[in-house]
């Protein structure tokens, strides 16, 4: 019996564009296949172990003839390519309408209420990249005090302010404040607290970074595996994406090797249920710069800790590593792209080598988690726990 499950979320690891990827301005994208073709290969020989090279569809990767996991790649059901809409999914909601975006910032009447409850103004109001946008009003913003908002191609309401400036209490405090305001047609996916530091021409976003999810509109796996008495172990902004709902425990992280160390920390307890870990140093530090050559150096440096993750795997314990979304690069765009995820399982108690193929919906994961577990719920997903045991 499988008493345990580790999945670790590759944030932005997607692996080649969905049927529908043209619709949202993503023909082309393929963070991982692209980043190889771009290096002349990546070497991730870990992963390749495990059946990396012989999901279907993959490019940039050789096949093994003996994987050691099972192995697949999934469609996104649901509207949208950002981070909640794909976590969401993996634990079995689907989202029929997408989070609202603002490609020409936020109304007047969100800004206003805004300003008017923090008792200031605001800087921006547009979408920008994270670390332009510091750069171009980072000395208006200590000069005056007032936060800079921005948004992206995602739905985001972002907030960034110099932690001397602005204390991090205060910054969380007003990213809270959005929070309430941005519901019902404005209900924005996240609002994410974005403090830096440094002087003028050397500012430097912080791992102090903290996002305020909606919360699910319904049950997931997550507060299945809860309700029944079992754990769930939230690493790195897992328990933000889901607004806290369904968690049992949880830890933040400075960034992805700290990420998986505080999984293995979690690996090495006596618990039952599910570890959760989203290591987001690939999409938020190397993705979203267009870093071609960092998020290689990051995803093999993740390949190279694969193996002290299966040592500390329990015989009754399943890995599972996937994605959310893409963020290719390789391309013009610094946002996050419409793309397949990969899907990876390893564990004593499954048949390695098994190709799971193309799943319809991210929610396959979080059907087959329950019933590993052993769990009755009514997420969306058709499980493949039968196939691999």
């Amino acid at each position: 019996m499988i008493n345990r499950v580790t999945l670790i979320v590759l944030d932005s690891v997607g692996i080649g564009e969905l049927p529908d990827a043209e619709l949202y301005g993503d023909s082309g994208s393929n963070t991982m296949g692209n980043i190889s073709k771009h290096l002349g290969g990546l070497n991730l020989k870990n992963m390749q172990k495990l059946g990396l090279g012989n999901i279907d569809g993959i490019e940039g990767f050789n096949p093994v003839s003996n994987p050691l996991g099972c192995y697949g790649r999934s469609l996104e059901k649901s509207k949208g390519k950002d981070t909640t809409t794909g976590h969401w999914e993996i634990a079995g909601l689907i989202l029929e309408t997408p989070f609202p975006t603002y490609p020409d910032g936020f109304p007047d009447e969100v800004i206003k209420e805004f300003e008017k409850r923090i008792g200031r103004k605001t800087l921006g109001n547009k979408p920008a990249s994270g670390t332009a946008i510091i750069e171009e009003l980072g000395d208006e913003h200590v000069k005056t005090g007032y936060p800079i908002v921005y948004t992206s191609a995602d739905s985001v309401f972002q907030i960034a302010a110099h932690e001397e400036v602005i204390s991090l209490d205060k910054l969380y405090e007003m990213c809270e404040t959005a929070r309430e305001i941005l519901v019902g047609e404005h209900g924005v996916g996240r609002v994410i607290a974005r403090p830096f530091i440094g002087k003028s021409g050397e500012y430097k976003r912080t791992s102090n970074r903290k996002d305020f999810s909606r919360k699910p509109f319904k049950k997931t796996i997550l507060n299945y595996i809860a309700d029944n008495g079992l754990d769930v172990c939230a690493v790195g902004k897992i328990e933000d994406i889901y607004g806290g709902y369904g968690i049992t425990k949880a830890v933040h992280t400075k960034n992805n090797m700290d990420g998986v160390d505080k999984t293995l920390e979690f690996m090495k307890e006596n618990s039952k249920g599910l570890i959760f870990t989203n290591l987001v140093d690939f999409d938020m530090q190397y993705g979203h710069r267009n870093d071609i050559a960092g998020y290689a150096k990051a995803l093999e440096e993740f390949d190279n800790r694969v193996p002290e993750i299966i040592e500390n795997l329990r015989d009754d314990e399943l890995l599972i590593i996937t994605a959310d979304h893409g963020c290719d690069p390789t391309t013009e765009s610094t946002d996050h792209s419409r793309e397949y995820i990969p899907i990876l399982v390893y564990g004593k108690m499954i048949k390695p080598g098994i190709n799971l193929g193309t799943r319809t919906s991210f929610s396959d994961i979080g059907k087959t988690i329950g019933e590993l577990l052993g769990i009755e719920n009514d997420i969306e997903g058709t499980s493949f726990a039968k196939e691999i045991l």
